[in-house]
């Protein structure tokens, strides 16, 4: 183990299944709806939620979760059902999230980015019960004759047509929860492996791969984040990610429910807004990417005298530019860069900058964290040396078990509990790990391996560039020639 902290619980090694050794944290919640009900027992009167102009406490949050479970209960829906929300960034996702949850279904959640065909074919492969959505997003939301397991579909909005079309019936949600019922049902205790959330992750070729989180998962990735990043029940973090993706869902609504934080739910990143709420809530972390940073930076309103509690500032999904690292750490002295590296398969966590080490290792993602596993294999799934390059093999607590209904494609891609990354990289003696490029990305020309994210971090580095990507185009003479896209405002 790399990570050497001592305020960290106890680990051991357990074996999970026939195939599987993890090293896991001996004491630790009991599934993903015990974290909200612990929550609740400790910091019951505390703030949890806050959405526009609406905030609640970890009570408040517990008595909508259960209005809302009683709700589904009443549509039918049963342990290990599967729930789609195609919803956006907005308190209903919350409470949904946590109802599913409390009656041991499964959430699937779907980015509200998602095309009809594509939604339908992840409803499909889940055999999902029930759908809920936005109103704006009713257009995309497909019926029975496309979904047969489909029973309902659920508008959190009112203004729907609830008509019955192909036989079945759209409801809305305001109109049910207005309905007098009290919870006649218990909340469902579920096992540790029992699957939690179903995360599609897009691929490059193919459909999309849905990722079985299961509640142990959840656990040990949320502990990984509470105490890599040493977070309390004073911590507070806004949503500025989508609450469908595994940053959104893990690192910031799972993470905060944990600790006893509040979330602070934004429906889509705006700057202004951003800073505007993050200085109204006394807002202390967030986990973005680099670029949310630098759009902050360019914010003429933008004062960071008004930011003094922010301390910690996750980021993830691309390298950080010098450039913004030196002009935050100006700006902002007591906020604490973290860089971090994950996947949906992973629960999110792999790797975390330790406090403090941001500007000692500007070209790591981290070091690999307390329960995590990592090896670098080169392609005849060898194990290289410390400083050499390969592919990332990741085993842990936090890895799925695999793909939802899909076992060809978790025979690809996981060996005895090792999922592989497709990402090339390099790890050194202390734990510190370097990503150089996703495996199918590097180039060749002319013989010479070209890492993509080594050319766009020189790109990032000329100020003024807020994105780069770097692409391979055929050369006849070469084999590729190297082609960059830049975004500089």
């Amino acid at each position: 183990m790399y990570w050497t902290d001592p305020q960290l619980p106890k680990q051991r090694f357990e074996a999970w299944g026939n195939d599987r050794l993890v090293r896991c944290f001996v004491e630790r919640p009991t599934s993903f709806l015990s974290l909200l009900q612990t929550a609740v027992s400790k910091y019951g009167n505390r703030k949890a939620l806050v959405f526009e102009s609406q905030r609640w406490t970890y009570q408040e949050v517990w008595s909508s979760v259960e209005r809302y479970a009683q709700v589904l209960h009443n549509l039918g829906i049963r342990p290990q059902d599967r729930v789609v929300l195609f919803v956006s960034n907005r308190s209903e996702f919350f409470f949904l999230l946590f109802a599913i949850q409390y009656l041991g279904a499964i959430a699937v959640p779907v980015g509200i980015r998602e095309q009809r065909p594509g939604l339908t074919y992840i409803m499909n492969q889940c055999k999902a019960k029930a759908v809920a959505f936005d109103e704006s997003l009713a257009d995309r939301i497909p019926f029975q004759s496309d979904v047969p397991s489909l029973e309902h579909r659920i508008c959190i909005d009112g203004g729907v047509d609830t008509q019955p079309r192909n036989n079945l019936q759209t409801v809305a949600l305001p109109s049910l929860l207005t309905q007098p019922s009290k919870i006649d049902v218990p909340a469902y205790t579920a096992h540790e492996f029992d699957v939690a959330v179903i995360l599609y992750t897009s691929g490059t070729t193919g459909n999309p791969k849905g990722a079985m989180i299961t509640h142990a998962n959840i656990v040990h990735s949320v502990m990984h984040y509470q105490y890599g990043m040493h977070l309390t029940e004073n911590d507070s973090s806004i949503l500025a990610v989508p609450a469908s993706h595994v940053t959104g869902l893990i690192a910031i609504i799972a993470t905060m429910v944990n600790v006893g934080g509040a979330t602070l739910i934004m429906r889509e990143f705006r700057a202004k807004q951003f800073l505007d709420f993050a200085t109204q809530e006394n807002m202390t972390h967030t986990l973005m990417v680099p670029a949310m940073y630098s759009l902050c930076l360019l914010e003429p309103t933008f004062s960071a005298g008004a930011l003094g509690h922010w301390r910690i500032g996750g980021y993830g999904g691309a390298p950080m530019p010098v450039a913004v690292i030196e002009q935050l750490a100006q700006y902002l002295p007591n906020l604490d860069l973290r860089n971090a590296y994950g996947a949906t398969e992973t629960t999110s966590p792999v790797t975390l900058i330790p406090a403090g080490m941001n500007d000692a290792h500007l070209d790591s993602v981290g070091r690999v964290l307390p329960c995590a596993d990592v090896r670098i294999m080169n392609d005849a799934g060898q194990e290289v040396p410390f400083g050499e390059t390969g592919e990332l093999w990741i085993n842990g607590p936090m890895v799925v078990p695999g793909y939802w209904d899909n076992p060809e494609a978790t025979a690809q891609s996981f060996t005895a509990g090792y999922w592989h990354s497709g990402d090339l990289g390099c790890m050194d003696e202390e734990g510190f790990v370097k990503i150089f490029d996703r495996k199918k990305d590097m180039l060749n020309r002319g013989g010479f391996k070209i890492y993509s994210v080594e050319v766009e971090n020189c790109l990032m580095g000329i100020p003024g560039v807020l994105e780069a990507a770097i692409v391979g185009k055929p050369c006849p003479v070469l084999g590729e020639r190297v082609h960059a896209f830049i975004y500089a405002p």
